[in-house]
């Protein structure tokens, strides 16, 4: 076996960034959770261990079948994972925001009545909203050009204050992880109710893709980038 008990879902994730879509499904927290070992968190979830693990070896020995490597992030220059992140996650949270909440207000509009449960997913989502904007923006604008000033300088004054700043960095991405995991209890794991349009269909959808792409964007931000300042 590739993957054992005693790893730790960060480190997985690292080396296998796929297993991120099956710890999701399973909620086994990679991200802010991610240095609770795997043994911990299955049997937290009360999840069978030989079939995790089994599950996971599996998905790992075809996706290096097919041709795969790992990405090489614990590697890469710093700023180089820097602009990735604000590039690509960033990027993400500046376009979806504000067109899903829009969607998350419609269906509450016409199934709140009939599903009471969405009123408080649309007042998780805007609180959730909020905090992913103003963090996004002290990142760009305050935490990420300190480092990259280390980076080029390797002036360890500065130091104190990125792992300062990383601090409460971690403490929010514990809040918005908190948070994301409320959005999936509250849906039932994004689980359609009978009655559902096509617009509650879309929107569940999308709410599961930036559970997705947030805790991947967590992940590459706490285990990696933090970790290796």
């Amino acid at each position: 076996m590739y993957f054992t008990e005693v790893d730790k879902p960060a480190h997985v994730v690292t080396i296998f960034p796929q297993a991120s879509d099956l710890f999701t499904k399973l909620q086994i927290d990679f991200c802010c959770g991610g240095d609770i070992s795997l043994k911990e968190q299955i049997e937290q979830n009360r999840l069978e261990k030989d079939e995790v693990l089994a599950l996971l070896n599996e998905r790992y020995e075809q996706w290096k079948n097919e041709g795969n490597e790992p990405d090489n992030w614990h590697i890469a220059p710093l700023d180089e994972l820097i602009d990735y992140i604000v590039h690509y996650h960033h990027a993400y949270i500046k376009e979806e925001l504000e067109p899903l909440g829009e969607f998350v207000n419609r269906i509450y509009r016409v199934h709140g009545e009939d599903q009471p449960h969405l009123r408080e997913l649309r007042n998780i989502y805007f609180t959730l909203k909020h905090e992913m904007e103003t963090h996004t923006e002290t990142e760009e604008q305050e935490v990420f050009p300190l480092i990259k000033e280390y980076v080029a300088t390797r002036d360890k004054t500065l130091l104190p204050k990125i792992h300062e700043a990383n601090g409460d960095l971690e403490s929010e991405h514990d809040e918005t992880g908190n948070l994301l995991k409320q959005i999936r209890q509250i849906t039932n794991n994004f689980q359609l109710p009978p009655t559902a349009c096509v617009t509650y269909e879309m929107t569940y959808r999308r709410l599961a893709q930036l559970e997705a792409n947030t805790f991947d964007h967590i992940h590459l931000e706490n285990n990696i980038l933090f970790k290796r300042l």
